[in-house]
């Protein structure tokens, strides 16, 4: 069944529990919470976790990534992840971003179902580790049939905006089943050609402009503003 909306939203990316607050102040529609820019995002501490989510009224989504590096994990590392999941539905998270693979960097759906189940109700999103897939589109199949609210890609690319096709091409032919979200140095700058060719309505962003691993209160607010626009 094809989904309604009602406005475009932008998720914004935030590596500290300052870098939430002052993107919720912004205008983001909703926050990815990750800890180690560096890393490209792990999981936060607990503690982290549960003062970003006493601070935030705005929906708050939490990587579930042990490690830097790949998406092919170990045992122990899957079991981490379980007990990070865990937490966040305890502490009433409003959903969950994770990502896993096999060795042959195709969906690894075993895992991943065990991982959806543990979510549930929570909000799902598998994230950019399906940019290392071989086949994206039946990567895409896949993930809608193990019930992803969301996904995050850039088209298989280093950046959404080179990959602008590929997300087209997947919105077209999957969008009505799953939300796809462009993302990958999305700034203000770019959004709006990534808008009229990809034709998604949510959109994730880091909105740093710096060497920090700090949010931008201003690209944030441009970022809304072209956003609502087109």
């Amino acid at each position: 069944m094809p989904k309604v909306y009602f406005k475009k939203l932008l998720e914004v990316a935030c590596f500290s529990v300052e870098s939430c607050i002052k993107a919720q102040e912004s205008g983001a529609d909703r926050i990815e919470f990750c800890a180690n820019y560096s890393l490209g995002g792990i999981t936060p501490n607990h503690e982290e976790i549960l003062r970003a989510n006493e601070l935030l009224n705005i929906p708050l989504h939490i990587i579930i990534r042990p490690r830097g590096g790949n998406f092919i994990y170990t045992t122990k590392e899957i079991s981490v992840m379980k007990n990070d999941i865990l937490f966040c539905k305890a502490n009433g998270i409003n959903g969950v971003v994770f990502g896993v693979l096999n060795s042959e960097n195709e969906i690894d759906e075993t895992i991943c179902k065990e991982l959806i189940e543990l979510s549930i109700p929570m909000s799902i999103t598998f994230h950019r580790a399906i940019d290392e897939c071989k086949n994206i589109e039946d990567a895409f199949i896949n993930l809608i049939k193990l019930g992803f609210t969301r996904v995050l890609t850039s088209g298989g690319r280093k950046s959404a905006l080179d990959g602008i096709n590929e997300i087209k091409n997947c919105q077209m032919k999957f969008g009505d089943d799953i939300i796809i979200i462009p993302g990958g140095g999305i700034r203000s700058s770019n959004v709006e050609s990534i808008i009229s060719e990809t034709n998604c309505w949510e959109y994730h962003s880091a909105a740093i402009v710096d060497d920090t691993d700090l949010v931008n209160e201003f690209e944030i607010i441009r970022l809304k503003e072209k956003i609502h626009i087109c």
